[in-house]
């Protein structure tokens, strides 16, 4: 007799990523292959704009860093750009998760945002610099002091941002379900691994 497989109605996957790992080509890829929205830079800036603010403002904070030289906090308020577009958008992935959407989230502290959802799962995609720094300069058709420039300042940036919403610190293994280096296997194969991954959680009980 076979057995019955029972599989989750809700997959959530919050993928935080290196600049230049290939984080967002993976996340389209793991998307595509189970069927769910991609939410990324894009399309998360598409479901906040109309919250108050411009889309132009929404592109220049998004998963931006607060500057404390500027920003007041008096209670649960805020006078940051920065602090309310990146709470809008917490709220916004809390509530397409209270409502059972399955979806693909790109940083945005998607694994401590929707750390309370069981059928959350968190990845943070790294690489190796070599990797990174070809991949960052293949794609943006820059030198290699330029692209190591670039890779630093992103990074730095996803940093900054991560730390100061979430308890664990960006990138350590201690604050996933996995880390994983994309140039062991390479980009297509690293989804198609973590695609199977996922798959498994979603057959738990």
């Amino acid at each position: 007799m076979k057995e019955c497989v029972h599989t989750k109605k809700q997959i959530i996957v919050a993928i935080g990523r290196e600049h230049g790992s290939g984080g967002h080509y993976i996340a389209q890829m793991i998307s595509r292959a189970l069927g769910v929205r991609l939410y990324d830079k894009k399309s998360i800036e598409a479901e906040v704009v109309d919250q108050g603010y411009s889309p132009e403002i929404i592109s220049q904070m998004d998963e931006r860093p607060v500057n404390f030289f500027t920003s007041r906090r008096i209670g649960k308020y805020s006078n940051s750009l920065e602090v309310n577009v990146a709470e809008r958008t917490f709220q916004m992935l809390q509530a397409k998760a209270a409502q059972g959407e399955s979806f693909v989230v790109l940083g945005r502290c998607g694994e401590q945002v929707l750390k309370n959802n069981p059928n959350c799962i968190s990845i943070f995609i790294c690489g190796n610099p070599q990797f990174k720094l070809g991949r960052i300069m293949e794609k943006l058709n820059l030198d290699t002091e330029q692209a190591i420039e670039e890779i630093k300042s992103v990074d730095r940036s996803r940093k900054n941002y991560h730390n100061y919403y979430c308890d664990t610190k960006w990138g350590d293994a201690r604050g996933y379900d996995m880390t994983v280096k994309s140039d062991v296997l390479g980009c297509e194969k690293t989804a198609q691994m973590l695609t199977a991954y996922i798959r498994a959680f979603m057959q738990e009980e």
